[in-house]
């Protein structure tokens, strides 16, 4: 087998090897035998030596015309387009992705920089009126500093540049520590970067386990702010270091989804969409729906739409055209989720799915079949916990305002759906719903790139990332007054 070259670290505008030589295997989730690529396994030399590459830097690109930093913006733009199907089947063989989501999350990496590549050209502070006619006061934003991001493996393209161009067009420097699930792609985006002209140290990556490397990264001295996606635990971790350091912190996590249906919805169309939401890329997004909360009165016969449309859908290799959903990450993902599926079966009633799907095609890759349970009930572990995989768990509702209810009965608060064709319904649910993104007849995956992402209660750190919200975190305010001098 042909010995793949090691993708190195980006540190300071060249790529740097692990000081301790260490490297580690991309294995493609649809097939283990296919090794992806080769990327260094490094450590806090690496992590070290980006964050002072990353200070280095700052004050020549702090000082840069916001136009200056957005050109370099637009132009990586520009060549992620160009690159937009090799990156995509990269992102799909290195951890899961249907090639036609996989293409979808570069076109919105290409979306994002070119959206904040304008932000170089909007206002980044406010005039404000004195109460002394001759004094002129105003606002500036300025940049933090070095900012670390801490990115998941799930969206390896998406995540990282929602989270690095904000930071970058008003004036910071970043490290990027991506996921040890997908730090190829995270490379690519090194390499968009520097073909774009991006000074040296101005963005860095440094890949390598993910506990190790992301508190020294916080803990270091010249990171002023660090912005995180990914699991609880994590996220409250990196809170108490943060707040310790005294540095400002941004977290997004995790999400137990509910879509409502009530009885007078479209149910064809309710189904397709529940599904689409539930079991795309197997389940594996924040904003995945996790939970079915349907009025009783039409519970059966919704529960029948669904279970037909999952029993139907494709599940292949990520690199297939067909691939509804393809494998899980990787082997403990897999494991979680069938571990998940047995508890279910002790809290509801299996009618599709339950296991993994059989034969050639799937011998080596991490599948898991879409499975639904019906008659769950809201306290079960199932409606509780993120599972994060193919697994939808449909609840009945007595009422509209018991859906609610039920809807708000778990730790997290990222993202729901209704569907409904009564305004009313439609109205006390946007009241009273607790959750960061309110849905309509829509699905409770996905947001618009120009429209503020971020949840309630254990979702977030109740910040807000993506569209003109980015600029809150990534900026800080100045108060400027001048009066005349001299005397009246």
């Amino acid at each position: 087998m042909r010995q793949l070259a090691t993708k190195h670290n980006w540190i300071g505008g060249q790529w740097v090897p692990s000081s301790n030589g260490e490297t580690r295997e991309v294995r493609n989730p649809s097939n283990t035998d296919e090794v992806v690529g080769v990327v260094a396994w490094s450590t806090e030399k690496e992590i070290a030596a980006a964050a002072e590459a990353a200070q280095e830097a700052l004050p020549a690109w702090k000082k840069l015309a916001g136009p200056a930093r957005a050109r370099i913006l637009a132009k990586a733009a520009q060549i992620l387009a160009g690159r937009l199907e090799e990156v995509a089947t990269l992102l799909s063989r290195e951890q899961g992705k249907p090639i036609g989501e996989a293409r979808g999350e570069v076109q919105r990496g290409v979306d994002l920089l070119q959206y904040y590549a304008g932000e170089g050209w909007r206002s980044v502070g406010d005039v404000i009126p004195s109460a002394s006619a001759d004094t002129l006061m105003f606002t500036v934003r300025e940049p933090l500093g070095v900012v670390a991001v801490i990115t998941p493996w799930n969206f390896p393209v998406a995540i990282p540049l929602w989270k690095s161009a904000p930071a970058l067009i008003y004036g910071n420097t970043v490290v990027l520590k991506p996921a040890a699930d997908a730090p190829l792609t995270a490379l690519a985006i090194a390499e968009v970067f520097a073909e774009a002209g991006m000074p040296p140290g101005v963005f860095n990556v440094v890949t390598g386990p993910g506990s190790k490397l992301g508190d020294a990264l916080i803990n270091h001295e010249a990171v002023k702010a660090v912005t995180f996606t990914g699991s609880n635990a994590v996220g409250s971790h990196i809170a108490q270091l943060a707040a310790a350091r005294g540095i400002k912190y941004q977290l997004e996590m995790g999400g137990k989804n509910a879509a409502i249906v009530l009885a007078d919805a479209d149910l064809d169309k309710a189904a397709d969409i529940v599904v689409s939401g539930a079991m795309r890329f197997a389940g594996q997004k924040c904003t995945a729906t996790s939970r079915a909360i349907v009025e009783r009165k039409v519970i059966d016969a919704f529960a029948e739409k669904v279970v037909e449309r999952v029993r139907a859908l494709p599940v292949r290799p990520a690199t297939d055209e067909e691939a509804y959903l393809g494998p899980v990450v990787n082997q403990s993902q897999r494991e979680k989720i069938l571990q998940y599926i047995e508890t279910g079966k002790g809290e509801g009633r299996l009618v599709a799915g339950g296991g993994t799907p059989q034969g050639e095609l799937y011998a080596k890759g991490y599948f898991v079949e879409p499975t639904v349970f019906v008659d769950v009930l809201p306290d079960a572990t199932i409606a509780q916990e993120e599972i994060f995989g193919p697994v939808l768990a449909l609840i009945p509702a007595e009422s509209p305002e018991h859906a609610i209810e039920i809807a708000n009965g778990v730790r997290y608060g990222l993202s729901a759906s209704l569907f409904t064709n009564d305004l009313t319904a439609a109205l006390r649910y946007i009241r009273e719903i607790e959750v960061g993104m309110v849905r309509v007849n829509a699905e409770t995956a996905g947001v618009e790139l120009q429209a503020p992402f971020g949840g309630y209660k254990a979702s977030s750190s109740y910040s807000r990332e993506q569209g003109r919200a980015a600029i809150e975190f990534f900026t800080q305010v100045k108060t400027v007054a001048i009066m005349p001098a001299g005397g009246p």
